[in-house]
């Protein structure tokens, strides 16, 4: 039986979406158009990259805490609400 990291999943296939760019100065700056607002900067592509991820996981946090509405994306949707079964189940 395969494990599924349904939060891992999101991230890498929204860091898959990433668009970097390089800055006049030799930096870069890094964007996921599905993800409105999460954007980061660094002074390599690799520090950009983390940075970015970084950004989104707290953006993803803070969406479900405040119940925005987040991209779905593939098969995996954040936006469901979990079922809950019953105490006694366990």
């Amino acid at each position: 039986m395969k494990t599924k990291f349904i939060l891992t999943d999101y991230i890498n296939q929204m860091m898959s979406k990433a668009v970097y760019d390089k800055m006049e100065d030799g930096s870069y700056s890094g964007n996921i158009p599905d993800c409105k607002g999460v954007i980061a900067f660094g002074n390599t592509l690799l520090d950009c990259q983390d940075q970015l991820r970084s950004t989104l996981e707290e953006w993803i946090i803070l969406g479900l805490k405040l119940g925005h509405n987040l991209p779905v994306i593939g098969n995996i949707n954040l936006n469901k609400k979990p079922a809950y079964g019953s105490v006694a189940a366990v």
